[in-house]
């Protein structure tokens, strides 16, 4: 199983919505074929492992182990469990059972119903934790939810009034931006609030990374940002969370929300809609604290200048920066989970 595991593992930033999955088929105690999920709309890897098995092995002597639950249903591709029927397998080891409610357990009915035996709930908490966006957002019906921010030594995150020269107000190093963009390629948005854009103008792509950019999305109520900035380039999808309008144009989506409601459970709802499972929250301060109060987070990077102080400006959100970091370049991480 820890090798199924290790196999859908390089199915990250590839597959998503759909949750990483690897299949090792094991025939008298060796394993005989492979396979994971490599990407989305491409076939699962129950599929891949069967197609890679030696054609004098027969499957009713072998032993399927899975990483997640065979679906059940025709999606892009035909049901993995009917598949296994089909080809006569007895034995199938299941980690996670899936919470996708078109599958959830029906699945693994549909295999014991054909009169195969079936385990599940091996490495159970690994499985979790490779897919706990995936988990998330079935479960709790929002994204997982990634805050990030960058301080400096006394607990700033920017230096007010802002300086024309953006440079005096950079707070971490080399190695932290590309360990950001690398982030960014590896979750499905990345949200920001109206100021940071404004003040900032970013693009919030992940030019120091290979990888595919996130959706980009902000807060902007009265539609104050010029669509001259670059959040409105065509480099990704950009959704515009607003007061006014509901409209879609080529990459630009904009999204009406009543802002005399919660704006943040609306927003999760749209993504819930939208199918987008994960989103790192890169500011602004008004924005990280309202996830914060609101307790709605899974996990907070805080990247902190050890040698750097502004000695006052923009208090960064307040979190006691005590315990375990590791180091990334010369700047401290520290990591907190929901």
């Amino acid at each position: 199983m820890q090798l199924a595991l290790d196999l859908a593992k390089k199915g990250f930033g590839h597959v998503a919505p759909n949750p990483m999955v690897g299949c090792v088929i094991v025939h008298n105690e060796i394993i005989v074929a492979k396979g994971y999920h490599q990407v989305f709309g491409g076939p699962h890897a129950e599929v891949n492992a069967i197609n890679n098995l030696p054609v004098e092995i027969e499957p009713a002597e072998c032993t399927i182990y899975v990483s997640l639950e065979p679906c059940s249903h025709f999606g892009k591709t035909p049901p993995c469990a009917d598949l296994i029927i089909n080809k006569g397998f007895k034995r199938v080891i299941v980690c996670n059972l899936d919470p996708n409610p078109l599958v959830a357990g029906k699945g693994i009915e549909k295999l014991k119903a054909a009169g195969i035996e079936v385990t599940s709930g091996v490495s159970e908490q690994e499985g979790r934790e490779l897919n706990k966006r995936f988990f998330t957002f079935f479960e709790k019906q929002r994204p997982y939810y990634i805050l990030k921010w960058a301080q400096t030594a006394d607990g700033f995150i920017s230096r007010l009034p802002l300086p024309e020269n953006r440079e005096e107000n950079k707070i971490t190093g080399l190695e932290v931006q590309k360990l950001v963009h690398r982030m960014r390629t590896e979750e499905m948005g990345i949200m920001v609030g109206k100021n940071t854009v404004l003040a900032d103008n970013p693009n919030l792509t992940n030019r120091l990374a290979e990888g595919k950019n996130p959706v980009r999305m902000f807060i902007d109520k009265d539609l104050e940002v010029p669509e001259t900035f670059n959040i409105y380039d065509d480099q990704a999808q950009t959704i515009v969370f607003n007061s006014q309008k509901d409209e879609k144009r080529e990459n630009i989506q904009f999204i009406k929300l009543n802002f005399e409601l919660n704006v943040l459970e609306q927003i999760s709802d749209k993504l819930l809609e939208l199918k987008i499972q994960s989103v790192l929250v890169e500011g602004g301060l008004r924005l990280l604290n309202d996830f914060i109060q609101q307790n709605l987070f899974d996990e907070i990077f805080v990247f902190e200048n050890p040698k750097l102080k502004f000695g006052n400006g923009l208090k960064a959100p307040q979190l006691n920066l005590v315990g375990n970091f590791v180091v990334v370049g010369e700047d401290k991480l520290y990591r907190f989970l929901g």
